[in-house]
């Protein structure tokens, strides 16, 4: 999941949380929006920790040259 469906994760989380007054039979908007919010923090948390360690990497390139006498 990267950043941007965790940003999308929020905020749809952040409609049906405050924003939805309507109810449906069985299903509670709000717990489903806090739980998507949720899931879009620990989304975008996890995705900024990958990408910290990503630009923590070093990269070598290895050229090998040969010669040949004849």
């Amino acid at each position: 999941m990267g950043i941007g469906v965790s940003v999308f994760l929020l905020a749809v989380g952040g409609i049906l949380a405050f924003a939805v007054s309507d109810r449906l039979s069985g299903v509670d908007l709000t717990a489903v929006g806090y739980i998507l919010m949720g899931a879009g923090a620990l989304g975008l948390v996890i995705a900024l920790f990958l990408g910290s360690q990503r630009s923590n990497a070093t990269h070598r390139e290895v050229r090998e040259h040969r010669h040949y006498e004849e």
